[in-house]
This record gives C-alpha cells, sequence and structure tokens, in this order.
C-alpha cells in the first residue's frame, strides 16, 4: 500500500480476486464489447469472469446492459467478423450501476477480424483516462478495483508486463487525480 500527499490517495497492490472486492470495478472490453463465451471471450478471462459471477452467465442480460450504458454513444467503424461488429472509440466507458457499486466495462483493446483484441499503451492510455473521468461522473469515492491490464487476451505482456502495467496504471492514476479526485483508493488486484 502507497499512501501519496500530492495528490492525496491511497493505491494499494494486492493479491487476490478481483470480484471479492467491495468497491467499484473495472472490466477491459475490446472496442466491439464482445460477449459471446466461449467462442470470443475466453471464460477464464476478467471479462468471462465477470459474466460468470455477476450476470450468472446470462449473456442476454449481459447485453441488454451492455446496450442501456452505451445508448447514445456512436460507433465509429465496423468490423467484418463473427459476433458484435460495431467499433466504438477507444476509452468508450459503459457503467453498469448496480445497488452498491458500478462496474466500469473500459473499450481498451480493438478487436480484429478473427476475434483477436490487441491494445497498445497508447490506447491504454487514453483508456485510463476515460475510466478516471467516468469514475469522477458515477462513483462517490470509495474504492475503484481493477486487474493488472494487458496481459493475456490484450496480448501486450511482451510490451508492458505486469510491473510495468502496475506502473503505468498508478502513474496515470495520480496525473489525473492531480487534477480532480477520483476516488479515495485505487487497489490494483494481481
Amino acid at each position: 500500500t502507497m499512501i501519496y500527499n500530492q495528490p492525496n490517495v491511497k493505491v494499494s497492490v494486492v493479491a487476490g480476486d478481483l470480484f471479492d472486492q467491495t468497491g467499484h470495478v473495472m472490466i477491459g472490453m475490446p472496442d466491439t464489447f464482445d460477449t459471446a463465451i466461449p467462442k470470443i471471450i475466453d471464460r477464464k478471462s476478467v471479462q468471462g469472469q465477470f459474466l460468470d459471477r455477476v450476470f450468472n452467465g446470462d449473456v442476454a442480460e449481459f447485453d441488454r446492459r451492455l446496450d442501456d450504458a452505451l445508448r447514445g454513444v456512436q460507433p465509429v467503424a465496423s468490423v467484418a467478423k463473427e459476433g458484435k461488429i460495431d467499433r466504438f472509440p477507444l476509452g468508450t466507458v459503459a457503467v453498469l450501476h448496480e445497488p452498491t457499486r458500478c462496474y466500469f466495462c473500459v473499450a481498451y483493446t480493438e478487436m480484429n477480424e478473427r476475434n483477436e483484441a490487441r491494445g497498445t499503451p497508447a490506447g491504454l492510455w487514453k483508456s485510463l483516462d476515460s475510466l478516471w473521468q467516468a469514475v469522477c461522473e458515477h462513483a462517490n469515492g470509495g474504492q475503484l478495483a481493477l486487474p493488472v491490464i494487458g496481459g493475456g487476451q490484450a496480448r501486450m505482456s511482451q510490451v508492458l508486463p505486469q510491473q510495468d502495467s502496475i506502473r503505468f496504471i498508478v502513474l496515470s492514476f495520480l496525473l489525473a487525480s492531480r487534477a480532480e479526485k477520483i476516488c479515495d483508493e485505487l487497489l490494483i488486484v494481481v
């Protein structure tokens, strides 16, 4: 746990289960907001676990909630592939409100024609900026939990290994927190 005075925030890196945390949670997604498991989205991915643990595997309900949250956001392109074809801007955040928390579904990778998600450090930085703005607008302080971003299906681990990903997230959070309070604590779950 690191406590910073300038800005006055707490950042913790913990080993554990993202979905056992009590605060708000960030879920990384592709720019198409695909949800089909296991054909397009890996069941073991954070997004796959989110579908199983929060929506009890109900893809139709997850899609309905995403569609509601994305209402008013215009796709910027389409991709010829199986599954969802509309591409939203990188950094689009679909906020799913629950009684005690929000789930921030953030498009931080681009999905290609083969349903392979690919991320870049620039896209991730832009997406984190969008996440911080959404947290300011929809969460009332508290704790925000997010996974280490960039490994797995994002295919960024060779460019942004786990320790660098954590530093990247913390730096983005600290810089954004200097402009405006994001939340009381950022919890990075490994």
